[in-house]
């Protein structure tokens, strides 16, 4: 078999295509992201030019654009225009530190948070005022405010400013908005509570798993940080019903930080997420920012640890799926919406070029800016390489026209960087030059011996593995895991 992903020069009637052996078969996969799986066989018949016409796998491959003649370059062009149709977008995302503050100390913390008590990092009204007219300056249609920290409810009076500063600018800048705040819900009073449900702002928590695995990873001096955080999203979630919300679609998300001591608990891990109501976990690997480059040798492992556990994980949640309980997770979700849709998600860490600065940008507390909220992580590991202005002295356009922004999205576009270019993965994936430089020392990432990439080509085996088997009952849960679902409660129109 030629190299994976080669030229094939000289062949006629083939268009551009890219492959991979997964498992016993071939994967072929197109620019506009079509896929099909070979045997080895067949794969040889096509490169020979020995594929009989007429024949169910020459139409398959002829439709999909695989062989010439069965989609024009301009049909061609719109389904990659498609899939690509986030850079014209601008920044949506726009992550706000409202304060460094935090009252729980996690091991792996990645913000680099400071105590209670210190004093210097909090956001001032007037910085987080600023933040707002930039941020509504984006040309995207849709904005979204993301309440970072520390602990965000610690500076609860900022967060409420920026609520409502962008709800007074918007019939001006005529922007859909979205708000949403990353707690971990233990400074939550009635207050906080009836501001957040009065003003649809959506609420994400971290939930490690089971209690003991919880309080382990985010240790709280004020007791049990796993009670605190299950009480307050029962509570958020019945807020909720209370006004007539769906159930099934209003609910406290929640994330997963995997860590060593999460290895070999998957199957507790998601019984807890249904245990609490939940219908989707995003397992995240720990990355080497914050805290968690400190303590990597207690609580870190390497990637072959993460791709069996998150294995395992899929696993029970399938399982879960096929008895009737609904469970998604979220990192298997973004790949197979743009697998099977033709369209990619927008997940920001997971696509070419990657979001810093074209699609988020990131607003400390104290007025600095960043290109990502990740190189706002290297900023306070001592490192300013991301920074991409402040605003005391830049706008809108000075900040996405920098020239770290600039060279971020040359460093993440894969179509122009060795191995990836040729990978059989490109349409579905992505790359973090803040985490290539924390990692590797370079934005531009070396994919041998990449982590991220070895993690996002082992998910995807895993994916296309399940795939190609045949499974009607597989098909169908994964297809319900992509399909869109609108929360209009969460959206705020001009």
């Amino acid at each position: 078999m030629p190299p994976q992903g080669a030229e094939l020069p000289g062949l006629e009637g083939l268009e551009h295509f890219r492959f991979r052996r997964v498992g016993e078969r071939v994967l072929l996969t197109s620019d506009a992201g079509d896929h099909a799986s070979l045997d080895p066989s067949e794969f040889q018949a096509v490169l020979a030019g020995r594929l009989e016409p007429g024949s169910p796998r020459h139409a398959e491959l002829l439709a999909k654009g695989f062989l010439t003649g069965g989609r024009s370059p301009e049909e061609a062009a719109a389904l990659v225009a498609r899939r690509k149709a986030f850079c014209a977008v601008g920044p949506y995302l726009h992550v706000l530190v409202t304060t460094l503050r935090c009252n729980q100390a996690c091991v792996y913390c990645h913000a680099s948070r400071t105590g209670m008590a210190s004093t210097g990092h909090d956001m001032s009204p007037e910085t987080a005022d600023r933040a707002v007219e930039v941020a509504m300056q984006s040309p995207a249609p849709a904005i979204t405010f993301e309440f970072q920290g520390g602990e965000p409810l610690a500076n609860f009076p900022v967060m409420k400013r920026v609520v409502d500063r962008a709800l007074a600018l918007n019939p001006g800048a005529r922007k859909t908005l979205h708000f949403s705040l990353v707690s971990n819900l233990s400074l939550m009073d009635d207050e906080k509570l009836r501001f957040v449900l009065d003003h649809g702002v959506q609420v994400c928590t971290s939930l490690d798993g089971p209690q003991d695995l919880h309080d382990a990873n985010r240790p709280f001096a004020g007791g049990s940080s796993h009670a605190e955080t299950v009480r307050w999203m029962e509570r958020i979630n019945q807020g909720y019903r209370e006004r007539g919300l769906d159930p099934e679609l209003y609910h406290v998300e929640a994330l997963l930080t995997v860590t060593r001591a999460s290895l070999g608990r998957a199957r507790e891990i998601v019984d807890e997420y249904v245990r609490r109501g939940l219908r989707a976990l995003f397992a995240r690997p720990l990355n080497p920012f914050g805290f968690a480059q400190r303590t990597w040798t207690h609580v870190g492992y390497d990637t072959g640890d993460f791709l069996r556990f998150h294995r395992e994980l899929l696993d029970h949640a399938i399982a879960l799926n096929r008895s009737g309980t609904q469970i998604l997770e979220r990192l298997s979700a973004i790949f197979l919406a743009k697998i099977l849709t033709g369209a990619d998600p927008n997940y920001l860490d997971i696509r070419s070029p990657c979001g810093a600065g074209i699609g988020q940008i990131a607003y400390n507390h104290d007025g600095s800016v960043f290109c990502c909220d990740e190189g706002r992580m290297m900023h306070q590991m001592g490192d300013p390489l991301f920074q991409i202005g402040h605003l005391s002295r830049d706008g809108y356009g000075d900040l996405v026209e920098s020239d770290v922004v600039r060279s971020l999205g040359v460093a993440s576009c894969l179509e122009a960087l060795p191995a990836c270019c040729d990978c059989a993965y490109l349409p579905y994936c992505g790359t973090c030059p803040v985490f290539n430089y924390a990692t590797q020392g370079n934005i531009f990432q070396r994919a041998p011996d990449n982590e991220k990439c070895r993690l996002h080509m082992g998910v995807l085996d895993d994916l296309f593995s399940r795939l190609d088997a045949g499974d009607e009952g597989l098909a169908g849960i994964f297809r319900r895991w992509v399909e869109p679902r609108d929360r209009p409660f969460f959206s705020h129109e001009a």
